[in-house]
């Protein structure tokens, strides 16, 4: 119960690893608010929790928007201690074929909504005198290219390197940041990613699933509830010496 008391602001967290996210912080004491683009599906995953947990609606990309989650969050609960800024989307072209309007989708979402998000919530921990953490999911894949998702990796490299910026602006307000870099996951995002691998390289469905499972040490996928474990280890006092690190947890797949 080493959130008991405390206030858990997850975006994305209707389904896949936002839900396992928010599932793993009520499990452990704390009380949850669920952000997500569906209101209908986040108070859905909010009465499946404890704790008095509730569903905000939200889009990343309104800073209206985002205002209005965090005002909501610190209305209803009193305040932010946690917040993990999970809501990304995934793009796959080939390369030649990426255009303006899907660099700018991905950007929308898992820079700009990542980083406006994310100082929106630090900006109420700073005025309110909290203490608190934050938590943002990037991916292994901005650890390194892609070759069919160039503008998605780019964009998870830009979050890792924000994180960094955010742990040294924010650690001497109280507000611990660090990120992590999930391996592929066992979701249905993944097989929906698994089925474009197999429309962009003409394989079947699941070749690309076979071919990432035998590469990776550990011998298969994440799951969702690994990551979440990982979330709730950085937000908790147990991590309180680490600062501004992104931990990989994608079964030895990246050595960083």
């Amino acid at each position: 119960m080493r959130f008991k008391g405390k206030m858990i602001l997850v975006t994305g967290a209707a389904s896949g690893i936002g839900k396992a996210i928010a599932h793993r912080f009520a499990e452990e004491g704390a009380r949850v608010a669920i952000a997500d683009m569906s209101l209908r599906a986040a108070d859905a995953t909010a009465a499946s929790l404890a704790h008095g947990a509730f569903g905000i609606e939200v889009d990343v990309t309104a800073s209206a928007s985002i205002a209005a989650m965090v005002e909501r969050a610190c209305t209803v609960a009193g305040g932010i201690d946690v917040f993990v800024n999970n809501a990304g989307v995934f793009g796959m072209e080939p390369f030649l074929d990426i255009t303006q309007q899907d660099y700018d989708r991905l950007f929308a979402v898992n820079v700009r909504g990542y980083f406006f998000a994310m100082q929106a919530v630090a900006r109420k921990m700073v005025a309110a005198g909290r203490r608190g953490a934050i938590v943002n999911i990037a991916s292994q894949a901005g650890r390194r290219g892609e070759a069919h998702s160039a503008i998605y990796a780019a964009t998870k490299a830009t979050a890792i390197s924000l994180s960094q910026s955010a742990a040294l602006a924010l650690v001497g307000q109280g507000i611990r940041v660090n990120a992590i870099a999930p391996g592929v996951v066992d979701t249905p995002m993944w097989k929906s990613v698994d089925a474009m691998y197999a429309r962009l390289d003409n394989t079947a469905i699941g070749e690309k699933t076979r071919q990432v499972r035998a590469a990776i040490p550990k011998g298969r996928l994440a799951t969702a509830q690994e990551i979440a474990a990982a979330a709730a280890f950085l937000a908790s006092d147990d991590a309180e010496y680490i600062v501004g690190q992104t931990l990989n947890v994608c079964g030895g797949n990246v050595l960083s």
